[in-house]
């Protein structure tokens, strides 16, 4: 585009716009990565960074890691990484992996960036970053999500690396090779599902070899392909290096990666109960219709409008005839990093829970075909009156301003956003789950800290305070802090801290504090020192 404005063209203002973009999300995060709490899974993933970090300092002797819990499953990069930076870095071991998430997070948002510029463009790409960096439910699960944040970040870095070998096809340069191994090592590196990304890139391939074999006919479309995969094999090779480091478990044994995908084939854990749609079904039952309506009703109404539209328009550049051949497949392939998991997952009808948090990593890939549509309607527009222009501009300026307004006003619990279509967290928290990590332990503990602190109040007869929980017990021993002291029933506690939840009962009792957003509570914390109150959970 020869287009500029002054002395700028399009291109370099639109890169100097995601470069903008991408500082203020890490000045923001900077100044507010200590506001995330602990949530159900924090104290045994820090547990397993340090076994892994013990496991390489050992010498590969204390193998501890390997048998604890489940996680020995799954790829431990990031705990592993948390577990370094903890003893480098001057905060806290819980600061520092939400510091560490963010880290993560804004890596994601930059190969988000380039992949939508590969695909359409300077202004593909920022319009692709900045629908991702408003998309609450990405921002929220960066911080403090150490299994599918990284894994959605992985996944990225994988389809940028695929993207630019198809485009480069077939003879993808080295910089290309190493992004690709690395990419596809953290990616099976952090969850063995991540494989799926092997579907994505065959189909691409076959359409590839398919349109080559016109020219060059079968034998030698398949030749050219053969040189493309050799080409490609030190980033195999080096992709399987990484995996070794963020999950050695998967190399002790060559079949260990088999193992992990039987054991993750079957719901491995006894069935409970979430609330969707005003029921409690087991999550093992959930409808076909979850991941579906989830994403409907959580994800901001700009991304759902121009991502979807952007996957459409992307199968569609698939099947242009006119188009470059190595494009088309580029195109395919990121269509299906949205499009397959969604319609496997409608087909298949796994256990579902906790919201779509296993999904996080079709969003950066959604994101970055919403900038493809964006910047393809504005090609469009150009021929218009200004005034057009003008309006298509303000409707994707509201569109992002709506969900960053949400973010400030729920912040920290971004990742519990429901759209304007759900009514927003005021309406939605009647019929599904808001807090289900339980991060709001955090800001109820230190409330009621400075609470009893303002009123100058202390425990009788020199113990400490005794707290009742409903939630995740080792964060609120955390957040809670030496002060206090955990009870199993509320006939012997001064106080019941309780998460916002359907599962925890709303006591007869006298609140002390509360946690809210836009009219849903997220936490409470009950005066029940001498009352008879009953269990705390529903």
């Amino acid at each position: 585009m020869s287009v500029a404005f002054g002395n700028w063209r399009p291109a370099r203002l639109a890169d100097g716009v995601a470069v903008l973009v991408l500082a203020v999300v890490a000045g923001v995060a900077a100044a507010t990565f200590r506001d995330y709490g602990l949530g159900w899974d924090d104290f045994t993933h820090s547990e397993y960074g340090d076994l892994l970090l013990a496991f390489y300092t050992s010498g590969f002797a204390d193998r501890r890691a390997f048998s604890f819990v489940n996680l020995y499953l799954y790829g431990g990069g990031f705990d592993l990484a948390a577990a370094i930076a903890a003893k480098l870095l001057p905060f806290g071991l819980f600061e520092t992996r939400r510091l560490l998430g963010a880290a993560v997070g804004l890596v994601g948002l930059v190969a988000t960036w380039r992949l939508a510029r590969r695909l359409g463009g300077p202004l593909a790409g920022v319009v692709g970053l900045t629908l991702l960096a408003a998309c609450p439910l990405f921002y929220g699960h960066m911080f403090m999500n150490a299994k599918d944040a990284p894994f959605a970040v992985a996944m990225t870095l994988l389809l940028l690396g695929l993207v630019r070998a198809f485009q480069d096809y077939p003879k993808p340069g080295w910089p290309t090779i190493v992004l690709f191994g690395c990419g596809l090592g953290l990616t099976l590196g952090s969850r063995v599902m991540g494989g799926m990304a092997g579907v994505y890139a065959l189909a691409a391939l076959t359409l590839i070899l398919r349109l080559r074999s016109r020219a060059l006919g079968w034998s030698g479309a398949g030749a050219e392909a053969g040189r493309f995969l050799l080409r490609l094999a030190p980033g195999f090779a080096l992709a399987y290096a990484v995996m070794a480091l963020v999950w050695p478990w998967a190399v002790i044994d060559p079949l260990n990666p088999f193992r992990a995908v039987a054991y993750f084939s079957h719901f491995f854990e006894k069935p409970w109960r979430e609330l969707y749609d005003g029921a409690t079904p087991l999550v093992v039952d959930m409808p076909r219709s979850y991941l579906p309506t989830l994403l409907a009703l959580k994800l901001p109404e700009a991304l759902l409008a121009l991502g979807f539209g952007g996957v459409a328009g992307a199968f569609l550049m698939a099947a242009r005839r006119d188009l470059d051949q190595r494009q088309r497949a580029a195109f395919l392939l990121v269509a299906l990093a949205v499009a397959f998991p969604i319609a496997l997952t409608v087909a298949t009808r796994p256990a579902m829970y906790n919201g779509i948090r296993h999904f996080v990593f079709i969003l950066p890939p959604l994101a970055a075909l919403g900038g493809f549509a964006a910047a393809w309607a504005a090609e469009r527009l150009r021929s218009r009156p200004l005034a057009v222009r003008a309006g298509a501009l303000a409707a994707l300026a509201i569109g992002v301003a709506l969900p960053v307004h949400k973010m400030v006003r729920l912040h920290p619990y971004q990742y519990t956003h429901f759209n304007l279509v759900a009514g927003g967290v005021r309406v939605a928290h009647e019929r599904y789950m808001l807090d289900y990590w339980g991060l709001a332990f955090a800001q109820a503990a230190r409330e009621l800290r400075e609470t009893l602190a303002s009123h100058d109040l202390a425990p009788p007869g020199g113990r400490r305070w005794r707290v009742a929980v409903c939630g995740p017990h080792p964060a609120a021993r955390v957040e809670l802090g030496p002060g206090f002291e955990l009870v199993g029933n509320t006939l012997n506690a001064d106080f019941a801290m309780v998460l916002g939840e359907y599962y925890c009962r709303e006591l007869n009792a006298p609140v002390f504090v509360e946690i809210e957003r836009e009219g849903a509570v997220y936490a409470r914390v009950y005066d029940i020192g001498g009352r008879t109150v009953g269990a705390l959970w529903d």
